[in-house]
């Protein structure tokens, strides 16, 4: 099985990421959460490590680091990066090679050649904007692999295309993906 990456944005989508964390890792994959600092405002990285077993991380500096550097680290250990849910702020930074944090960073340093996942989940008409579909645009021509959102209610109470795609979903496209 594979080394996943998880990459997990501040969305209120958050809650599936859970879900795809563990169905991964009963489906034999090691797992490895790392989550924006915005991300740890609504979930924790303790939950990321019960669900998986592996470490989750949020920040390459301060009082929980682990390593010189953490994210080349985190980039020679993951076989694939999947960003779910990934927000139009994550999207954007990595598509213009912006790296403020560990998992942009952890993106950058991700050797060329293995897989990359975005699954968006924003509001519908942050989804629909030009700068974000151009930004999507531009992951997908950098060889990065989309998974499109689901239509639904929001949790703003919106209805649309931004839902973050069903786990089970992602967890079948990555099967495919790394041809297991």
């Amino acid at each position: 099985m594979s080394r996943i990456l998880l990459g997990v944005s501040a969305s209120a989508a958050a809650y599936k990421a859970c879900d795809l964390a563990s169905r991964l890792t009963r489906e034999g994959h090691s797992v490895r959460v790392i989550l924006t600092p915005r991300a740890t405002e609504l979930i924790s990285a303790q939950l990321f490590e019960a669900l998986t077993g592996e470490p989750a991380a949020s920040d390459e500096f301060g009082p929980d680091r682990v390593g010189a550097m953490d994210h080349i680290e985190l980039g020679r250990w993951g076989e694939c990066l999947v960003l779910a849910p990934a927000t139009a702020d994550v999207i954007g930074r990595i598509a213009h090679g912006l790296s403020s944090d560990l998992l942009t960073t952890v993106s950058m340093a991700l050797p060329a050649g293995r897989p990359r996942v975005v699954c968006p989940a924003m509001n519908p008409h942050m989804l629909a904007h030009p700068p974000v579909r151009r930004n999507i645009a531009t992951l997908v021509e950098d060889g990065w692999s989309l998974i499109e959102p689901d239509e639904g209610l929001m949790a703003c109470g919106d209805e649309g295309p931004g839902r973050l795609a069903d786990p089970e979903e992602i967890a079948d496209h990555l099967a495919a993906l790394l041809g297991q």
